[in-house]
Parts: structure tokens; C-alpha cells; sequence
């Protein structure tokens, strides 16, 4: 049922979706409908006709279901003593983020090379949408050059939409087609969302970027990837020579001050933590800080230590299962979602179990992608093949 066109074709409009429509839909509520109707139905839909294949991911990925398990269930039993004012709310988040995986072996069917024809398409999209967002900033509205570029939509702001955007520059490095004219377009726009990344200041983002695409090479072992490697450590040079006064205009941003604060925070709370959406401020000398900058001590602080455990059992186990087969197009971009989203998450991002957002592409995106990873070499060609006639 789920190989139908009908079903492929609904699938195919989710992801697209869920990877354009937070640049492009009107509202917040819009792109959560739409997730509701493109993403959730028909993955709930079709997820028993495909479960064969979600039982061949279930035993596969074992090492990382089993912590995700128990990570839900840890999480259902914080609510017993989280401030949130809506614990049904914060429950009925985790469902959504469980449908959410449940979509991508479901959408895929054993088939890799669909999910990186989708991603190839949407990474061009955002591409367009970073191009629209700098023209309206800075020509349209006549912000200064020094100012920090905004998204569209719910990337509005400089942080998040540096990250969803750098992290569609790193996919589309890592999945670009072999043909020339192909090569063309895919070169400018990596030149647009690398520029919009460098416009928006956000240096957790830049330095994220960078760093993966210049550690491309230790699992791609290729031309094209040393080729990419080198044109972005000039760029970075160049960047630095040139932004140097804003890059050190705002210092370190308090971080240190932020992760010592938080670090105080786990040890008042070290098992239990403030519980599943719990609120909290951090405090350093005098100053309030709406979260913790940092996933992984944001996941300490709401669900404690055993929370973060889980939650690191999980992440790791993703590079795992993506290392066993490096070889492939699909692992090798796995690969760079997953480094740049944990160079990423280490800076600003503090939301794992929120609606879906900006934050989703550089936790539950690289999660949902790397389930896919059990037919990876046996759907090697295939992927390659796509690759080329992209």
C-alpha cells in the first residue's frame, strides 16, 4: 500500500513540507497542520502495511530504540513532577515526535536513494529561501551589512535559521549529483546558503559548518569532498579576515558563565531533573538566560541525569550505526547531518521535546534520516545512481 503512487506522492509532499514550509508558511499553526496532514496521517496510515520493514528497523537499530524506549518512558514518568501547566500537552509531544520517525522507514520502503532525492530538492528550496530572506534584508528593507540576516518565517531569527540553513548546506554538499549542470546549480546554492550563514552572525552555526565540511574527507575519502574541504577553509580565512571586528564585538556570549550555571542547576535536581517541559531560567550574576544553550545540559536539567544518559545513548548510537557503512552515499550524509547537528546543539540549541521547529533538524531529522540506514549498502548503487542523474 505504501509503494502506491498516491502514497508515495502524499509521503513525498510531507517531507518537502516539513523541510520548506517553516521558511514559507504564514504561520506557526499553518506548518503544524500541515505536518498533522502530510506527515502524522500517513505515517500512522500506512505504518501497518509497512511493518516489515519498521520491525526490520526496530531489530536492526536495537542499540538505539532500546534507549529511545526508555528515554519516552522516563520522560511519561517526569510528568509526576514537572511544573509544566499541561502535562497532557507534553505527553501528546512525544507521540508526534514518535510518528515523526515512524514516517521516514515507512516513506522509504527500503529505499534510501528516495529520501535523498527529497533532501536534494528541499536543500535547493531553502537555498531559495535564503536568497528571498538576503534580498529583502538587506535590499528590500535596507538593513546595514553588518547586520545580522534573518530567515523567512520561522526562521526569523539569525540563531535557528543559521543552523536549519547550514545544516541543508551540508546534506546538499554530501548528496550533490555528478553532472555538470547539476554541479552548477548545487554550486551556487551551497554560495547562497553559506553566505546567509555567514550573514547572520550566528558563529555556533558557522563554526559548525565548517568544521564538517572540513572533516569531510576522514569518511568520504574523495575528490569532490578534499575539493569542498579546501574551498571552506579559504572561505573561513577569508571570512575571518574580513568579519574579524564582529566575530569578537560580542565575546563568548556568556556561554561558560551559562554551563556553569546550568551545571548547578543538574546537581539541585541529579535524578529527577524539573521534569518534561518544565520551565526554568538560568541565572549568572544579576543576569536571566531563557535556557541553557546547550542540548544536551538543557536535557539534564528537565529530565536528569538518567534522561541524559538515554538521550546520549540514542545520539551516539546514530554515528554508530551510520559508521558501519561509511561507504555508502546515504551514510555519508548521515554522517555530516549528525556532526554538525552535535557541533550545533552545543551552542544554543535547548528544545528536544517541543512542536516541531527549527531545533527538529538538528535533533529528530538526523534520528528520523538515520533509521533508514539498515538498507543503506544493499541500496548503495541505487543511491549512487541518483546521485548521478540528480
Amino acid at each position: 500500500m505504501q509503494e502506491t503512487r498516491w502514497a508515495q506522492l502524499w509521503m513525498a509532499t510531507g517531507l518537502l513540507w516539513f523541510l520548506l514550509a517553516i521558511a514559507v508558511a504564514p504561520t506557526n499553526k499553518v506548518y503544524q497542520q500541515g505536518l498533522v496532514a502530510l506527515v502524522w496521517l500517513p505515517a500512522l496510515l500506512l505504518c501497518w502495511p509497512a511493518r516489515h520493514r519498521v520491525m526490520a528497523v526496530l531489530h536492526e537499530q536495537r542499540w538505539i530504540y532500546l534507549p529511545m524506549l526508555g528515554l519516552l518512558i522516563w520522560s511519561l514518568i517526569s510528568l509526576a513532577w514537572t511544573n509544566a501547566p499541561e502535562p497532557g500537552r507534553e505527553a501528546k509531544r512525544l507521540l508526534y515526535i514518535v510518528v515523526f520517525l515512524l514516517f521516514f522507514p515507512v516513506f522509504a520502503n527500503g529505499r534510501p536513494e528516495r529520501l535523498i532525492r527529497i533532501m536534494q530538492w528541499g536543500g535547493l528550496g531553502l537555498a531559495v529561501t535564503a536568497l528571498v530572506a538576503i534580498v529583502k534584508f538587506y535590499g528590500i528593507e535596507g538593513n546595514v551589512w553588518s547586520a545580522r540576516v534573518e530567515g523567512l518565517g520561522e526562521l526569523a531569527h539569525p540563531i535557528l535559521g543559521g543552523y536549519v540553513i547550514g545544516v541543508a548546506a551540508v546534506w546538499l554538499a554530501l548528496w550533490a549529483p555528478r553532472g555538470v549542470i547539476w554541479q552548477v546549480i548545487y554550486a551556487l546554492a551551497l554560495a547562497v546558503l553559506g553566505t546567509f550563514v555567514l550573514m547572520s552572525q550566528s558563529r555556533g552555526a558557522g563554526l559548525a559548518l565548517f568544521l564538517t565540511i572540513l572533516a569531510m574527507p576522514m569518511w568520504c575519502r574523495d575528490r569532490h569532498s578534499r575539493i569542498v574541504a579546501a574551498v571552506a577553509l579559504v572561505v573561513a580565512m577569508l571570512a575571518l579576515w574580513f568579519f574579524e571586528p564582529l566575530v569578537l564585538a560580542r565575546g563568548v556570549s556568556y556561554r561558560p558563565q551559562i554551563l556553569m550555571a546550568s551545571l548547578d542547576m543538574i546537581a539541585k535536581h541529579p535524578w529527577g531533573g524539573l521534569g518534561l517541559g518544565g520551565d526554568y531560567r538560568v541565572f549568572w550574576s544579576g543576569m536571566t538566560f531563557d535556557h541553557a544553550h546547550n542540548l544536551f545540559t538543557h536535557v539534564a536539567i528537565v529530565l536528569g541525569l538518567p534522561g541524559l544518559l538515554l538521550w546520549a545513548a540514542v545520539w551516539f548510537g546514530v554515528i554508530l550505526q551510520a559508521w558501519k557503512v561509511r561507504e555508502t552515499l546515504y551514510a555519508r550524509g548521515v554522517i555530516g547531518i549528525w556532526l554538525f547537528s552535535t557541533l550545533a546543539m552545543q551552542f544554543d540549541a535547548a528544545s528536544l521535546t517541543g512542536t516541531p521547529r527549527a531545533e527538529w533538524f538538528i535533533s529528530w531529522l538526523p534520528l528520523g534520516l538515520a533509521s533508514v540506514l539498515v538498507w543503506a549498502r544493499a541500496n548503495g548503487g541505487a543511491c549512487d545512481k541518483i546521485s548521478r542523474s540528480s
